[in-house]
């Protein structure tokens, strides 16, 4: 193909993306996965000792996975064949497996790479077992999901996942620099735009040398600003998968900002799901959530903000709208914390489970009929209000039940006054107690 190449008086490079041109040939050249690839870490001491294992790499999209498998292969001497869990079906499976017992029988070994393999049902997972338990291939799955949620747990135990991770901006400069020696130019950029480049880019290596190579190929007379480099190339929308784990991951991430009282963090959270596209309501249902889950009586007030901040989306719609949730957002981070009611509905709920069908004590039953009323329904039973203290001190629990404390305030916010009123009940009940026992 080279000759053909040269006949025609071109490059054979010409038309490959600098990113597949830049794929490192070398273990050590992957760069961001440090924790994976340095001596003594599991895919280095894979290859020092000629073990190749199946895997399953786990990790954002551009950080390495498709590279990692070639060098694995390359490692084991082990065929490489790839496959997408996009576009193969178990026809497609069942070819690369015929395959590899045929190339196992003349001694050469197969490492399968199979791209976003979540993508494939159970059973076709399933279908992977008994090639993998008697060596027919070696899998190398690459998926952008938690494992746990998406493979079974046969072909899990079967790999060992490892983690990919977000390329840091020191790993996303290695890439443009080496993208600068291979092309031999230099990206026509300055400090501030060549690190909005970076930023861009999101973590992602392969897209990053992608937006190097349409600055390379631009030549701009003057070095591009930021304003000009945002005009020149379009940016991408955040990597959010509004039903999958990275919803789950930074709802998780601004629900313990507001819990750990940092405003700042928690409108960060809010403003990356708002711009990656999650639905405004269900961002003000997890508000409501965390106003009686972990402020509760501490400050009443954060319920009536996050209801009225769900209201005024409802209202007014985005973008407006969306500047009521990032109000109750910082009411919420800001706001005094409490679970005591959390924890006293909790607990109430298993004596609950506990006790079973005990009747509330007659005193307390309402006596609509004479029947009821000949059988004590109401007898006793003293109207608070009409008390000298607005307080009877009468017994509430099921007969036969002693009482019970579920509710233990904190001393914050408003709760401090809370725990005043129910001392001075107590004290107040006490002393009751002791008047009747004396008559």
């Amino acid at each position: 193909m080279a000759n053909l190449f040269e006949a025609a008086g071109m490059d054979a490079d010409v038309n490959r993306p600098l990113a597949d041109r830049l794929r490192p040939q070398r273990l050590s050249d992957v760069a961001g996965q440090e924790h994976l690839t340095a001596p003594g870490a599991p895919l280095s001491r894979m290859i020092d000792t000629g073990r190749i294992g199946s895997i399953i790499l786990w990790g954002p999209p551009g950080t390495g996975k498709t590279t990692l498998a070639r060098l694995m292969a390359g490692a084991g001497k082990l065929h490489f064949e790839q496959l997408s869990a996009v576009f193969s079906g178990v026809a497609d499976l069942k070819k690369c497996f015929d395959a590899a017992r045929a190339r196992r029988q003349t001694g050469q070994g197969t490492l399968l790479f199979v791209d976003e393999i979540h993508r494939f049902n159970r059973s076709q997972q399933d279908a992977f077992l008994p090639v993998m338990e008697d060596g027919t291939i070696t899998l190398i799955g690459a998926t952008t999901e938690n494992p746990s949620f998406a493979l079974n747990a046969a072909l899990l135990s079967r790999a060992k996942v490892l983690v990919l991770r977000r390329l840091d901006d020191a790993a996303l400069e290695v890439l443009l620099q080496r993208a600068e020696a291979a092309t031999g130019k230099a990206l026509s950029l300055t400090a501030e735009a060549r690190q909005a480049l970076r930023a861009m880019a999101d973590g992602d290596g392969r897209y990053l040398l992608t937006l190097a190579e349409e600055v390379l190929a631009l030549s701009p007379a003057t070095p591009l600003d930021v304003a000009g480099l945002a005009q020149t190339i379009q940016r991408r929308a955040a990597h959010y998968d509004k039903d999958r784990e990275e919803h789950y991951n930074l709802i998780s991430a601004l629900h313990k900002s507001v819990r750990g009282s940092d405003a700042d963090a928690a409108l960060y959270w809010l403003a990356r799901m708002l711009a990656g596209g999650e639905d405004p309501l269900f961002i003000a249902r997890r508000m409501v959530r965390m106003a009686v889950e972990d402020i509760g009586l501490a400050d009443p007030e954060a319920l009536h903000q996050t209801l009225a901040a769900k209201d005024a989306y409802d209202f007014l719609g985005s973008p407006e709208g969306e500047l009521a949730l990032a109000q109750a957002a910082i009411y919420l981070a800001t706001a005094p914390k409490s679970n005591a009611a959390y924890l006293a509905m909790g607990a109430a709920s298993a004596k609950a489970r506990e006790t079973g069908s005990l009747m509330p004590p007659a005193t307390i039953l309402n006596a609509p009929t004479s029947l009821m009323k000949s059988l004590g329904y109401g007898k006793d039973y003293q109207y608070d209000p009409d008390t000298p203290h607005g307080f009877s001190g009468q017994n509430y629990f099921p007969d036969g039940m002693a009482r019970e404390t579920f509710y233990n305030p904190r001393d914050t916010g408003f709760e401090r006054e809370v725990r005043k009123r129910l001392d001075y009940w107590a004290k107040l009940r006490q002393r009751i107690a002791a008047e009747r026992n004396k008559e």
